[in-house]
This record gives structure tokens, C-alpha cells and sequence, in this order.
């Protein structure tokens, strides 16, 4: 009878083994609740930890950069971003119905107010639609900072210094071409010219050394007045192409040196948001406020310049606002001492010049429009008094195909063809009759984006110079040129371009003797 009650071996393994799997089921009585509660502990905890060990990292780390050097700061933060991508995808914002994403970071205390950046910039030149003359109503301005101002920021004070959002950065921009035309002589070696800045052929150039002091004003929030300013001193060839007569003038006008010293921006921005949807007021010297280029490198989309930009307004003195009414609607009204003439300066063209220009952005943040008068007084002739109606369409296709496309006409009135005792010098030539003097120009840059850091170029363009006051030639003018700018990292731009010019009426090229001209060139821009 007990033999019968004794269960056999393999029964009594079969029982163990189904208590075990029990037991593992329910966790010796545990739920499946509790169980998986410990375990979020646990995982929560190993992370803590792993932030307190990184956070007590980055604590040595700080404290070890406050006794080194400022130059071996610098050294270190420049080789840590060398090997940054220029591009980073941003971080996930919240959904747009505002419900809880668990794929999404919160919106930060300082974000963007209004339809976000277009573009990604790094590569681009600007995330921003064309707007000149302003910060962008509704941007924090938050500026990246770059080597010099990290060494800075890992230094002594460094955390009020980055809390006053004063900024000191630049950059160095050098360039070479191989042209089909040629110098003259050791005097005479604007053999590429009317293409500028590069106007010297078959050289290597130092075109501008950048060291930008700034303070960005925050614009996306609304609660108080904010204030900035910018003063960029640019030395190299290209000061040549930013010259207001009267200010730092003479090395050009009297001694034609291909080398200066210019500071084409020096101004001061203040922010009153409580004015529609926020207005900016800037008082100083600015770049003119149209154009798709620039005069800073790296502000443009490819190496070389268009004639409708080497041709045209390059900077004012005065006082200029910029108003957001509605989230599509900015409104640009200023006035200054004319184009490219100190308000000191005893010239026929420093007069009161007034400015009007509108952006329009389409709610789908797909199209702009930009455009109106950037310069208009009496017209009468002066150093580089033009009378100028601009406006830019810009369209983005999508995410990796954009294009802008750009159309002006300016004139000036009672125009000499030759030096006069007031205007004894002139921002282009001389035209070939006196009188009436215009010129007309449209453009188009399109944009093809082939990597994070990579995009290609093609821009053409026509130009008219109706009586030869901009070129010296009363001649059509086209241009054709194809381009890459590449980001291998955060710091370095480089720009390989092919370009062809021809002037269909005279022959304006290598030094007036050729209709066409084909210039290989490429620049690179160093961050620092």
C-alpha cells in the first residue's frame, strides 16, 4: 500500500519542474506588476547613475579648462569641432494636435514664434527666407559658438559672459582662378573684370579676414525690450566692393589699393515687440538691404558674384525699421544719407534716401516674396547714386530642391561721362553718354542638396547695361556658372565653380578683347 503512494522518479521530475516554471511565472508570488515596477527602478536608477557620473565628468572636465590656457581652450575647442558634422538633425518637437509624444522633447522656453526656418543652414548660407537690414522677428538669435568664443565660454566668467549673448567669431575666406583672360601689366590686372570680387586672373587671393563683435536681440519673446548690435571690420581684397566715399575711402579711390581695411556693418538693433507682432529698429551702417548675396562670404551661395550683385547698392547709413504685422506680412521702412556715401561726405548723391521693401511668406512656408524700392531720392548723379527696384521669388520645392529668382532696375539722372570736381570717382565706370543712365538685371540661383553637408548650384543670369555707367560697355550681358559647396565639418566651406560670361554688343572681356570669358575658381571659408 505505501509503495502504491511513493510517486515513480519520473512523475516526481515532472512535478518539480512544473513548480519551478510556477515560480518563474509569478515570481515566487510576486505579480507581474511588481515585477515589472522593480525593474523600472532598476533601470532608473543605473541611469541616474550614469548621469551623475557624467555629469561629475563634465565637472572635471570644466574645471580642468578654468586653469588652462586660453590659447589651449582655443586649440581644443577648434580641433573638437574640426571634427563635427556641419549638420545635425534637431531634436524632435512636440506633436502638432499638443498631445504627449513619448517621441518627442518639450518645445524649449525660447522657441522659435512663428512658421520655422526653412532651411537647414549649415549647408546653406541662412536657414531664413530673403529679409535684409534686420534680425528675424520671432528667432531667439541664438548664434553657435564657434572655437573662440567656446574658449571663451570654458573660461573664467564664461557662464556671464554666454548669459549677456555677446559674441566675438569670424572667419577667413581665400580664393584662386584660372581664367582665359589676363593682367596687362603689374598695374593693370583687373583682367577679369566686370566679374568681381575675383577680378585679378590666374592668382590666389586673401579676399577678406572677418572678426565680428555682436550682440543678437532676443525676438521670439515678447515681455520686454531687447537690444543687440554688430561691428564686422573685413580686411583683405574684397573691401574694395564695400567703399562708402568719405569713410576709410582713400586707400581705394586715391590709391586703388588692392588690399584694405573696411567695416561695412556697424550698427545698433533695438527690439520693441509690443508693436504689431514685434518691430526692430536698426540705427548704423548696414549691408543694403536687398539681394540674394552678400558681401561676407559666407553669407552667399556660391564662390564668385553675379553681375546683378557686383553692380548695385552695397551699403547704407541711416535708420531702418522692420515690422511684423502678421505671421506672413513684414513691412521695411527707412531712411539713410544715400548709397555708398558717408553722411559726412561733401557728394551730389549724399542726400535723403528712402527705403520701402515687403516680405510676403505663404502660410505653407513653401514661397516668399521679396521686394520693393531699397533706394530712391531725386536721382540725381552722384558717387553711386542709384535709384533701385528690386524684387526676389524664392520657392522650395521640397527638402532638397529650392530657387530664388531675383530681377532689378535701376537709373540715375543728369549723369556725366566723365570725372567731375564733385563726383570725381564712381562706384563702376563712367557711362559712355551723359544724360539718362540705366542699367536692368534678373537672376536665378537654384539649389540641388545632395548630402547633409552638400549642395549643388546652378546659377544664370542677364544683365543690361543700357549706357555703360556700370561696366564701361553699353553691352547685353549674360552669365552661366555651375558650383558645389561642400561642409566636410563644422568650420570649413569650400566652393569649387566653373563659370562662363560673354557681353553680346562690345567686347568687354580681358581687358576689352573679348566677347566671353571662362573662369574655373573655388574659395574656402575657415571658422574660427
Amino acid at each position: 500500500m505505501l509503495k502504491r503512494l511513493i510517486p515513480k522518479p519520473a512523475v516526481l521530475s515532472a512535478a518539480i519542474m512544473a513548480c519551478a516554471i510556477h515560480a518563474t511565472a509569478f515570481g515566487d508570488g510576486q505579480s507581474d506588476s511588481t515585477k515589472s515596477k522593480a525593474a523600472a527602478k532598476a533601470e532608473a536608477a543605473k541611469k541616474k547613475a550614469e548621469a551623475a557620473e557624467e555629469a561629475a565628468k563634465k565637472s572635471a572636465e570644466a574645471e580642468k579648462k578654468l586653469h588652462e590656457s586660453f590659447w589651449q581652450r582655443w586649440d581644443e575647442a577648434f580641433r573638437e569641432q574640426m571634427g563635427t558634422p556641419c549638420y545635425v538633425p534637431p531634436a524632435p518637437t512636440p506633436a502638432p494636435d499638443g498631445k504627449s509624444d513619448p517621441k518627442s522633447a518639450p518645445a524649449p522656453a525660447n522657441a522659435r514664434r512663428g512658421l520655422p526656418a526653412p532651411f537647414d543652414s549649415p549647408p546653406y548660407p541662412t536657414g531664413e527666407w530673403q529679409i535684409g537690414g534686420t534680425p528675424i522677428i520671432g528667432d531667439p538669435g541664438i548664434v553657435p559658438a564657434y572655437p573662440l568664443m567656446q574658449a571663451i565660454y570654458d573660461g573664467p566668467n564664461g557662464a556671464a559672459i554666454q548669459k549677456s549673448r555677446i559674441q566675438l567669431y569670424g572667419w577667413e575666406d581665400f580664393s584662386g582662378n584660372i581664367s582665359s583672360s589676363h593682367n596687362v601689366s603689374s598695374t593693370a590686372q583687373n583682367g577679369n573684370f566686370p566679374v568681381i570680387y575675383d577680378e585679378r586672373p590666374n592668382r590666389i587671393e586673401q579676399n577678406q579676414f572677418v572678426l565680428t563683435l555682436e550682440r543678437v536681440p532676443d525676438e521670439a519673446q515678447t515681455d520686454h525690450i531687447d537690444w543687440g548690435f554688430r561691428i564686422a571690420p573685413v580686411y583683405g581684397l574684397d573691401y574694395r566692393f564695400m567703399i562708402s566715399r568719405g569713410f576709410l575711402s582713400n586707400q581705394l579711390l586715391n590709391r586703388n589699393d588692392y588690399m584694405g581695411l573696411d567695416i561695412p556693418m556697424m550698427y545698433f538693433d533695438l527690439y520693441i515687440p509690443n508693436i504689431f507682432m514685434g518691430m526692430n529698429i536698426r540705427v548704423g551702417r548696414i549691408i543694403s538691404e536687398a539681394d540674394i548675396e552678400a558681401q561676407l562670404a559666407p553669407n552667399n551661395l556660391m564662390s564668385t558674384h553675379s553681375l546683378l550683385y557686383g553692380f548695385d547698392p552695397y551699403t547704407d547709413w541711416g535708420v531702418f525699421t522692420t515690422t511684423k504685422l502678421t505671421p506672413n506680412w513684414t513691412i521695411q521702412l527707412g531712411i539713410d544719407a544715400g548709397n555708398d556715401v558717408a553722411p559726412w561726405e561733401n557728394d551730389p548723391g549724399r542726400q535723403a534716401t528712402g527705403t520701402a521693401m515687403i516680405q510676403y511668406i505663404s502660410s505653407n512656408n513653401k514661397f516668399s516674396f521679396y521686394g520693393g524700392a531699397n533706394s530712391f531720392n531725386k536721382g540725381n548723379y552722384g558717387y553711386n547714386n542709384l535709384q533701385q527696384y528690386v524684387g526676389t521669388f524664392t520657392y522650395k520645392f521640397n527638402e532638397f530642391v529650392w530657387t530664388s529668382q531675383e530681377t532689378w532696375y535701376m537709373y540715375m539722372k543728369n549723369v556725366s561721362n566723365g570725372p567731375t570736381a564733385a563726383v570725381p570717382f564712381q562706384s563702376g565706370s563712367f557711362p559712355v553718354h551723359p544724360g539718362y543712365a540705366a542699367e536692368f538685371a534678373t537672376l536665378n540661383y537654384t539649389m540641388f542638396r545632395m548630402a547633409d553637408g552638400l549642395f549643388f548650384t546652378v546659377r544664370n543670369e542677364f544683365f543690361n547695361d543700357m549706357d555703360g555707367s556700370r561696366t564701361g560697355f553699353i553691352s547685353k550681358y549674360s552669365e552661366h556658372s555651375i558650383g558645389l559647396t561642400w561642409w566636410p565639418n563644422k568650420l570649413l566651406t569650400i566652393r569649387p565653380e566653373l563659370r562662363y560670361d560673354r557681353a553680346y554688343d562690345a567686347l568687354a572681356y580681358d581687358n576689352g578683347t573679348r566677347h566671353g570669358q571662362l573662369v574655373l575658381s573655388c574659395d574656402v571659408v575657415v571658422h574660427f
